[in-house]
């Protein structure tokens, strides 16, 4: 379905006061601006975080120019910037991510070992790896906003503060060195789920 008709299905939907904004997922640049000929979309809702920065090379901007928001889902890299396991056995027998590229055993293991230096830097920092995380996203712009999720009430504690978790530009170095864009090893999604993504 062209994303035309989509958003002009939606935009009769505001013009009737049932929906009051519109947002895409996994929209690439182009689709937004063809979308936003249409009618203005607010947000769009991508994976973004130190573990996943394809945001970065052509829709962040493009969203910028058009000042239209950033969702970032998964901002803590579906659990590595988590501290949540050490091992893929940690997982659920049902768990998606046992079939997911960044979760296959020699990818793992170096995805495990970039969570551990940024960890390194959390624990110099006194805070949580996720707070550290979190904190990056929330520098990247006011107009990106993450969406942690969480089932512990614990998680969602730490998670609320990260917002008073100040990045020194060394600090930002650091991580910039720690995960550059490109350094995670395995696509997002196994490749028929990659074919949805940003198009």
């Amino acid at each position: 379905m062209p994303i035309e008709d989509t958003v002009g299905a939606m935009a009769d939907l505001v013009r009737d006061g049932k929906v009051r904004y519109i947002g895409l997922s996994e929209a690439s640049a182009a689709t937004v601006r063809r979308a936003e000929k249409v009618h203005r979309i607010t947000a769009v809702q991508t994976e973004y975080s130190l573990f996943t920065r394809d945001a970065e090379d052509e829709l962040l901007p493009a969203l910028r120019e058009l000042g239209t928001s950033l969702v970032a889902y998964s901002p803590l890299g579906r659990g590595f910037l988590g501290a949540r396991f050490r091992s893929i056995d940690e997982l659920a027998p049902d768990d998606w991510r046992r079939g997911n590229p960044r979760f296959q055993e020699e990818q793992f293991q170096r995805n495990l070992a970039i969570a551990d230096i940024i960890g390194a830097i959390a624990r110099e920092k006194g805070v949580t790896l996720a707070q550290l995380a979190l904190a990056w996203v929330l520098t990247q712009g006011e107009d990106v906003v993450p969406i942690p999720g969480t089932s512990n009430a614990q998680r969602l504690e730490e998670n609320v503060r990260s917002p008073d978790v100040i990045l020194t530009t060394d600090e930002l170095n650091r991580l910039e060195r720690a995960a550059p864009k490109g350094a995670v090893v395995g696509n997002r999604y196994e490749p028929g789920m990659m074919q949805l993504t940003n198009g």
